[in-house]
């Protein structure tokens, strides 16, 4: 249909591009593939060990900021829409006064039977 893939909402360069998306992180670059082989030496093995430690907690961090931000104004946000809606439906909303006056507005009360928790001596004479 020849859209532009930056205005497509389900794209990655529309995510990339509004800031929606981990692919700007500079951790997931740690993870390339690289197809060479490498003399290993223990010191080196042992600080690479450490550091991967260490981008996996920045990492989790990065993403758990990164779910804090998306969802910082949705509580607001929710909160201004229900206002909005009781505000345009206040109509449908019975005031308390008018539930005193018209009982049928109320729903009927129910009355249950609850039984007696048997005790011990009820349960001996049988």
């Amino acid at each position: 249909m020849k859209r532009n893939p930056r205005k497509v909402k389900w794209t990655k360069a529309y995510r990339r591009l509004h800031g929606k998306d981990m692919t700007q992180d500079s951790t997931f670059e740690f993870e390339r593939k690289r197809n060479r082989p490498e003399r290993y030496d223990r010191n080196v093995t042992e600080n690479t060990l450490k550091a991967i430690k260490k981008i996996d907690k920045v990492r989790v961090e990065r993403e758990a900021r990164h779910h804090i931000q998306r969802m910082k104004g949705k509580r607001a946000k929710e909160r201004k829409e229900a206002a909005k809606e009781l505000e345009q439906s206040i109509h449908m909303v019975k005031a308390p006064n008018a539930l005193q006056q018209e009982p049928s507005l109320t729903l009927p009360k129910i009355k249950v039977q609850v039984s007696k928790p048997q005790t011990e001596e009820h349960l001996m004479e049988e």
